[in-house]
């Protein structure tokens, strides 16, 4: 599946939400969007998903069952929510990356690492994902929440994904999906377009990037076709659990 399209000019463009735009700059107008919403970044995905997102994260992170000693790359990870989850459940005895290709992410995630006293197990890389800054087979495993939808390249950064997790290790994805269950469907999509991005506007002050994170939900393939995806990158063992009657979807693979 293509993310990318060529114009009759021979420009490539992909989707910024339901805008085409050139393909060298949606990564940074991605990165204008979360400059935006940083401060309110957990307020967002409460008003996302109806304030069951950290339901979400802490299901991904059972799923993922981490073991002691075991080095994570979070990416798209800046507000150290997943980051933090995983070292409290090895009791401080594991180390996670957490790369955001978005400085003021980055900021807010290690505030809050000071904040509760985490001064040891994380490091915090600003890099990208389709252009890991990692060795080779050097992490057991790899998380993103939330953000792979918002990845230009999203088959480069699952390549990359692959590379970088040693054989044996684990990917693992959790990104808003397609509603599966028609009532929900119809109420989710007029909160969607209808409300939310007002509800942006009031809250934060920010209707248009509501707008985009919205649509970007809409382009993204449903969990079968990011299955598919996935598998095309090389992984093993792909599968995927939806929540909440399709609002989200975790997806589980492995390097085999």
């Amino acid at each position: 599946m293509s993310t990318s399209d060529t114009t009759e000019n021979g420009t490539k463009t992909t989707h910024f939400g339901f805008t085409d735009v050139p393909v060298e700059e949606k990564a940074s107008m991605v990165r204008g969007v979360f400059d935006s919403v940083a401060e309110n970044y957990d307020l967002m995905n409460d008003l996302m998903s109806a304030g069951v997102h950290r339901l979400w994260k802490t299901a991904m992170i059972d799923w993922l069952m981490p073991r002691p000693g075991q080095h994570l790359l979070d990416v798209a990870g800046g507000t150290g929510d997943i980051a933090f989850k995983f070292l409290d459940r090895l009791k401080g005895d594991g180390k996670v990356t957490v790369l955001d290709i978005n400085h003021a992410m980055l900021s807010v995630g290690q505030d809050r690492a000071l904040d509760q006293g985490r001064l040891s197990g994380l490091e915090w890389v600003n890099g990208d994902a389709m252009a890991l800054p990692l060795p080779d087979k050097s992490v057991d495993a790899y998380t993103i929440a939330f953000g792979i939808r918002n990845v230009t390249d999203i088959p480069m950064a699952l390549r990359e994904a692959r590379r970088v997790l040693k054989p044996g290790g684990r990917f693992m994805c959790l990104e808003f999906s397609t509603v599966t269950l028609p009532v929900l469907k119809e109420f989710y999509d007029f909160y969607s377009f209808k409300m939310l991005p007002e509800i942006g506007k009031a809250v934060a002050g920010d209707r248009e990037s509501y707008q985009y994170l919205v649509e970007s939900i809409r382009k993204f393939p449903d969990a079968d076709g990011f299955k598919k995806m996935i598998e095309e990158a090389g992984f093993g063992q792909v599968k995927y659990r939806s929540l909440s009657g399709g609002i989200a979807a975790i997806h589980s693979a492995w390097r085999i």
